[in-house]
């Protein structure tokens, strides 16, 4: 984890000029609205710092992807220094009322859900509704074609509670399921539930809202800090208990661990405890197998499947975890895209503006998976996945199911048909 208590304003001092951080983003390189991340971030900084005015609004053409940052050889914190001059825009006003309230929209996942998922089959009709999203798109610049989920007509919580737990476990983990399997994907957490307690887990899912991402990548800094306080509040008994903290959503994992101390100067002893034990699934899982203490009673898999690394989960600096523990399923087989990004970038191609350039940027990828011949994807993020099932018309799936099918344990949705195919061919 890197230090939250120093601005990562100061890091723009190290900037070499080399331009590595232009040449590899994958938005610069698909449109000219924006010009890099050397311009926007260590050059134009250096004006803010100077209390001149803000840097015009391409600076809003960043997807906070953070590949600028994964190149940079000298550590400038290039996508964070985006970040907060967005949050400078918000704060002076330079963010025109109807957009700023089309990004409050679509970054409060969890709001949508708590309102639309007792209704989920009015609500995904509605969402689905031609007319309704052309209506949208021209109020509110929501493209019309942005890959909504649908809601779950259950909230993971629901289950959770029914869950039955396990007779004698010898650990205890908290679970922090995010805004996506609480309302669009419960299935996930089910997976991860039922994988951890094979591992001799007591699984806990304490009080939570959402990790606040979508509102710090927007600029609305105040809400995103109350969202992240309250998680801390709410998170870090456990953790003086000796309890570590995962999750399924790359992203939300990494906001807890580093995106939100960073972006709003949180260093109080709580936020970097939370910080400090809050492991992505498959790196705690990982460290699990390195201490001899992972479950290996794992059942063979026949599937040849393509897998993305999401931008988000690269930034964690992990290394490559999931093709890790992928690789210990018998029969399955692995590969690897190279593609920078999907595109998505959290709620950035929702927008009108940038939908095309999200997809162009996913080019790469959805070429990739089209050509690989796969009924299924792997993807460990949750709207990298809505955003590949969107362009190539293939569900996607996140390692816990994997996991999960070759533990013997249920599975759901697009892996379970797949399975079911895989069972009767062989018959």
């Amino acid at each position: 984890m890197s230090n939250p208590s120093r601005p990562v304003e100061l890091s723009l001092d190290q900037c070499l000029k080399c331009n590595i951080c232009t040449t590899a983003c994958p938005v610069a390189a698909v449109t000219d609205l924006f010009p890099g991340p050397k311009y926007e971030a260590p050059q134009a900084g250096r004006f803010r710092a100077l209390d001149a005015p803000t840097s015009d609004y391409s600076v809003d053409y960043c997807s906070g992807c953070r590949v600028c940052n994964m190149v940079c050889p000298t550590g400038v914190k290039i996508a964070e220094i985006n970040a907060r001059a967005r949050a400078i825009m918000v704060q002076q006003g330079k963010v025109p009322a109807l957009l700023r309230l089309r990004n409050n929209l679509v970054a409060r996942a969890e709001l949508l859900g708590k309102v639309a998922q007792p209704i989920a089959p009015l609500a995904n009709f509605a969402l689905n509704l031609k007319p309704a999203r052309k209506l949208a798109e021209s109020i509110f610049s929501i493209h019309h074609q942005a890959p909504f989920p649908p809601i779950s007509s259950e909230r993971f919580t629901s289950w959770f509670r029914k869950h039955p737990k396990p007779s004698s476990p010898e650990h205890k983990i908290v679970y922090f399921h995010g805004c996506s399997t609480q309302y669009y994907e419960p299935r996930i957490g089910r997976a991860a539930v039922r994988v951890l307690e094979a591992n001799g887990f007591e699984v806990i899912v304490p009080n939570q809202n959402c990790c606040g991402l979508p509102l710090l990548s927007n600029g609305e800094f105040a809400a995103a800090r109350r969202y992240h306080q309250n998680n801390v509040l709410n998170l870090a008994p456990y953790v003086r208990q000796g309890i570590p903290i995962v999750g399924t959503s790359t992203s939300c994992t990494l906001t807890l661990k580093e995106e939100a101390p960073e972006l709003l100067d949180m260093s109080d002893e709580d936020t970097l405890l939370v910080a400090q034990n809050t492991y992505d699934f498959n790196e705690f899982l990982l460290l699990l197998a390195e201490q001899g203490k992972f479950n290996l009673n794992l059942s063979k898999l026949d599937l040849s499947l393509p897998y993305h690394v999401p931008c988000q989960y690269r930034a964690h600096r992990l290394g490559r975890p999931g093709i890790e523990l992928l690789a210990m399923i018998p029969g399955l087989q692995i590969t690897e895209s190279d593609a920078a990004c999907c595109g998505i970038a959290g709620t950035y191609g929702y927008k009108k503006e940038k939908y095309n350039i999200a997809m162009a940027v996913g080019q790469p990828l959805f070429d990739f998976i089209n050509n690989f011949g796969s009924p299924l994807v792997v993807c460990d993020s949750e709207t990298c996945r809505w955003q590949i099932t969107h362009a190539t018309s293939l569900p996607a799936a996140h390692p816990v199911e994997l996991l999960a099918a070759s533990y013997g344990l249920p599975v759901e949705g697009a892996l379970a048909t797949i399975l079911h195919k895989e069972v009767t061919h062989s018959r």
